[in-house]
């Protein structure tokens, strides 16, 4: 992996990208453990750098292994650094009484999440109790084009500066926009309604309802609500538009942040 001048024109270092780039992927991998082998071809490593390198995060316990020493996986720091980041911004802080509000009114599940590049990433989740949870969860990576709270985003961005993937698009069920121009279309409807909709496009049997959240110019941050399709009425979907729409207003009103707090990149 060669060094690489990144984008404020500071030469990387090869190890600490490396570092990265291995906690990356095995985040990605989820439950799936890999192998020494497998980690070393991915990531285009010499098969024994790659094993000092995992001992060294093994002692450090950004990874952890079988009993065996053969199997790999994220470790605990991860997530300990991970709390951390969720902890320290303040907006985040902010916004988590509001989703309370949003999921006691509402009885569904309400998310906050931001946009990272071409995803958006969950920063916080309430979920509903009358039905099985869903497979959003925090520090979970969705497309922005593929759901409610990335298209809530991309709307508020110019149609030539959206961060997508050359077409086709990824899709995630058989609603998923795969096309820029039928996206870009979609996105034309979320500017005029002021909010955008997820009809089956993350989760097959679940739709969903966007905001974006303007304490930030374009913003980075949506709140959503996500309802199980079969339960789904005129007045619910009323009902909810309303409250989030609400939500969205207070959330506005308390932030942006106050004086002498950090302006993150």
């Amino acid at each position: 992996m060669p060094e690489s001048s990144g984008a404020r024109g500071v030469r990387g270092v090869k190890s600490a990208a490396r570092t990265v780039a291995l906690l990356e992927l095995l985040a990605a991998r989820g439950d799936r453990p890999a192998r020494l082998d497998e980690l070393a071809e991915e990531l285009g490593v010499p098969r024994s750098s790659m094993y000092q390198l995992l001992q060294t995060l093994i002692d450090c316990g950004w990874v952890r292994s079988d009993t065996t020493g053969s199997l790999y996986g994220i470790g605990i720091h991860a997530l300990l650094t991970g709390t951390s980041y969720l902890d320290s911004d303040p907006h985040v802080r902010v916004v988590r009484p509001y989703l309370d509000e949003a999921s006691d009114a509402l009885g569904e599940t309400i998310h906050l999440a931001r946009l990272d590049g071409p995803d958006v990433v969950y920063l916080a989740t309430r979920e509903s109790h009358e039905y099985l949870r869903t497979i959003s969860r925090v520090g979970r990576r969705v497309p922005a084009h593929a759901g409610a709270l990335g298209k809530a985003l991309l709307a508020e961005r110019p149609d030539a500066e959206l961060p997508l993937p050359p077409d086709p698009l990824p899709a995630l069920t058989a609603n998923t926009h795969t096309s820029r121009t039928t996206l870009l279309a979609d996105l034309a409807e979320v500017r005029v309604r002021g909010h955008s909709i997820d009809r089956e496009e993350t989760v097959a049997g679940i739709a969903g309802y966007g905001f974006a959240l303007r304490y930030a110019s374009p913003p980075t941050d949506a709140i959503s609500c996500s309802i199980p399709v079969t339960r789904l009425t005129s007045a619910h979907e009323a009902q909810v538009i309303a409250i989030m729409q609400e939500t969205r207003a207070k959330i506005e009103r308390t932030l942006p942040s106050p004086p002498g707090s950090v302006d993150w990149r």
